[in-house]
């Protein structure tokens, strides 16, 4: 669903949880210059590059005492984290100290995808069935694939080795400086006590990755193709490329959900919250040209 927001009229306090992220560093950024405070939550503030005016908490997501003073006083809580093992106990983990210091409306990064048993879709289905069980009020946000992710078929599209199990599906990629943009929205609505939304975020359009390597042969002035290969086949590349057995397994369930075209809706979310359209695929491309355009390792 998607509605026009319009911001509070005081930010109050902001918790975010996964500032170091993609999505949680451009968030942190962006609500610089927003009347809000924003404290950023970290098991390691030794690593935390944020602006000087946000201030850094370092938490232990076993003790949830510390979770909880984190988030004392906070009016809303952002949930941006990276897809990890401990993803499903760590989030659950944040939401239950939101109850528990008072019900802060809680943002939640979600992942736009069909009921599945494939991670990470499993995993924010399961945070978002206990979230929906708390008597506090929430915004999930439900992004299609980041875009982002073609950033690791670079190597591969400058050694004319790139290919995977997706097939001709269809995928909706989104930016994730849009999503971002969206979290902000959420944190800064003015919102009764207790509501409860959800918003499906994507890009204008649908791609297959044939049709992104006929952008990248455009835009590169050479004939890009992808690779068709077998669900085993790109396992056994992946593997041998050096990745585990968690992470090959990761990036063959995109292609599964691609190769289903499960990502290819289109909304028009991300322009009614945020004013401007998302970005598109080509123009995110033509940023990235170099990565496509310089040889390095080069990773199935």
């Amino acid at each position: 669903m998607s509605s026009t927001v319009q911001a509070a009229s005081s930010g109050g306090r902001i918790a975010l949880a996964g500032a170091t992220g993609r999505i949680g560093s451009a968030l942190a950024a962006s609500l610089v210059a927003d009347p809000a405070s924003v404290v950023a939550l970290t098991r390691d503030p030794q690593t935390a590059r944020l602006a000087d005016t946000t201030a850094v908490v370092a938490v232990d997501f076993d003790q949830p005492g510390s979770l909880e003073a984190a988030l004392h006083g906070a009016q809303r809580l952002c949930i941006a984290h990276g897809t990890s093992l401990r993803q499903v106990r760590n989030e659950s983990a944040l939401i239950d100290a939101a109850v528990k210091v008072g019900g802060a409306h809680v943002v939640k990064v979600s992942s736009m995808g069909p009921p599945t048993t494939l991670h990470p879709f499993a995993w924010h289905m399961a945070i978002e069935a206990h979230l929906a069980t708390q008597p506090l009020g929430y915004t999930v946000l439900r992004p299609s694939a980041f875009v982002d992710i073609l950033h690791r078929a670079g190597s591969q599209v400058a050694a004319c080795t790139w290919g995977g199990a997706a097939g001709e599906g269809l995928v909706t990629f989104i930016d994730t400086c849009d999503v971002a943009e969206v979290a902000r929205a959420a944190l800064l609505a003015a919102l009764e006590p207790g509501t409860q939304r959800v918003h499906h975020l994507t890009g204008s359009r649908s791609w297959s990755m044939p049709q992104i390597a006929e952008e990248l042969s455009r835009l590169l002035g050479r004939q890009i193709l992808y690779e068709h290969r077998t669900p085993a086949a790109q396992r056994e590349l992946l593997l041998r490329s050096g990745l585990n057995a968690f992470g090959a397994d990761l990036l063959l369930g995109l292609d599964t959900v691609f190769r289903a075209s499960a990502l290819a809706e289109t909304t028009s979310t991300v322009e009614d919250l945020t004013g401007h359209a998302p970005r598109s695929v080509p123009a995110w491309l033509a940023e990235n040209r170099d990565v496509f355009s310089k040889s390095k390792t080069v990773r199935a």
